[in-house]
């Protein structure tokens, strides 16, 4: 055996150190726009009470937020290429933080859902470019085991944003939710200048412009593995999505949950999701990165189905239903973070569009998705059950046509 030398072991030190603390600063930006959802979410009973607004108005400034999200995501990823990667976030973490401070103060539904829409093009910085920041770092299973610990702290949000956003809400009301996540953008813009170095060199920009964009684009476009493993994500995250959409609703006006108790049980199923995800990288190692979102992706469809057939045949519990959902969720962990880095991995010139378009499909997926599971809204859990199932299904069925025949 080889000994190990003392500066060896120093130098794996550094750069592990170096790696989750990447890990740390890029989650961390991402989940500006999600604490900006999950903080929120508590609130839409109260909004809806506070401002006279119904449930389908309330839900369209949910919805603004997310088609923004999807809008945004074009352009940031495009100049992000073209002019690096911290200008364009310094820009979108600002307008978050100026529209937040507008979503506390506005006196109607309609001046919050046109700021929702404002603040939504200011989080899209955060959700679309440190994407292509690991692909600028990374390929391979270390962009997977990259892209997961960035996922660890990035859903810290969903884990505790509903729980303290509750708990303002009780104590503040809900315009302190907007106030927490103007300071929120104010500290990871601190953290960015501190924290975060360019990865997209001066000599790398040299060759991106509006023309190279559109024709990167229309190469994306026409790249059906790509648009395939970015529908695999889409369909998953819109599952999700339309949880996000019609849960607190279910769960505090149809089973009676108090803000806080529906706060614990979304966080236990984000657990899920979380935990889950942190194997994605010795996972696929040992599997592949195929494998294992073929195998993730089958699992959370048949779970999903499973519910969606209990609910059908009137077992309508809610701890049946918390219990599948924490079990698909998990599945689900091992999707999103696979089919990012496999999306990503032939398109690292242009990182940046193609996490751009990756983004914006899904969050538009997302937001048809949710449309469509809110036309059928009754107030009970059938609707938010089926569309989840929906989503898993088409998930599975992408994955089929786009993935090469590989045993599991």
């Amino acid at each position: 055996m080889h000994a190990v030398s003392p500066g060896s072991l120093f130098l794996s030190s550094i750069m592990n150190n170096h790696f989750f603390k990447n890990a740390l600063v890029l989650g961390l930006l991402s989940a500006i726009g999600p604490f900006a959802i999950d903080m929120y979410l508590p609130a839409l009973p109260s909004i809806g009470q506070s401002l006279n607004a119904q449930m389908p108005a309330v839900q369209a400034s949910l919805m603004a937020f997310f088609i923004s999200l999807a809008i945004g995501q074009l352009f940031y990823g495009p100049i992000s290429d073209m002019f690096g990667r911290k200008l364009p976030l310094y820009f979108g973490l600002a307008l978050f933080a100026v529209c937040s401070v507008g979503c506390a103060l506005a006196p109607d539904i309609e001046t919050l859902i046109v700021l929702r829409f404002l603040q939504g093009l200011g989080a899209s910085a955060g959700m679309v470019i440190p994407r292509a920041i690991v692909r600028d770092l990374h390929t391979g299973n270390d962009a997977a085991k990259l892209m997961a610990l960035l996922m660890l702290v990035f859903s810290v949000s969903p884990i505790l944003a509903p729980l303290a956003g509750s708990f303002l809400i009780e104590w503040m009301g809900w315009r302190s939710v907007f106030w927490s996540v103007t300071v929120a953008a104010v500290l990871a813009l601190i953290l960015l200048a501190t924290g975060q170095k360019e990865t997209r060199p001066a000599h790398e920009r040299a060759g991106s412009s509006v023309r190279g964009a559109l024709q990167a684009y229309w190469l994306l476009l026409r790249d059906w593995r790509f648009l395939g493993l970015v529908f695999i994500g889409a369909f998953g995250i819109s599952s999700f999505f339309a949880y996000l959409a019609n849960s607190s609703f279910v769960l505090i006006n149809h089973y009676g949950l108090t803000p806080r108790q529906y706060s614990i049980a979304f966080a236990a199923n984000a657990a899920a999701f979380i935990g889950v995800s942190q194997l994605t990288g010795n996972l696929t190692r040992r599997f592949g990165l195929v494998p294992l979102v073929k195998f993730a992706v089958r699992g959370y469809a048949l779970f999903m189905l499973a519910l969606l057939a209990m609910n059908q045949i009137g077992i309508e519990r809610l701890d049946v239903m918390l219990a599948m959902l924490f079990v698909g969720f998990g599945f689900l962990g091992l999707v999103i973070p696979t089919t990012a880095v496999l999306a990503l991995e032939e398109h690292g010139a242009i990182a940046g569009t193609a996490s751009a378009l990756m983004g914006t499909l899904q969050f538009v997926t997302g937001a048809v998705v949710m449309a469509v599971v809110g036309l059928f809204a009754d107030g009970t859990a059938s609707p938010m059950v089926a569309g989840i199932a929906g989503c898993a299904v088409l998930a599975a069925l992408v994955s089929r046509l786009t993935l090469p025949h590989v045993k599991l």
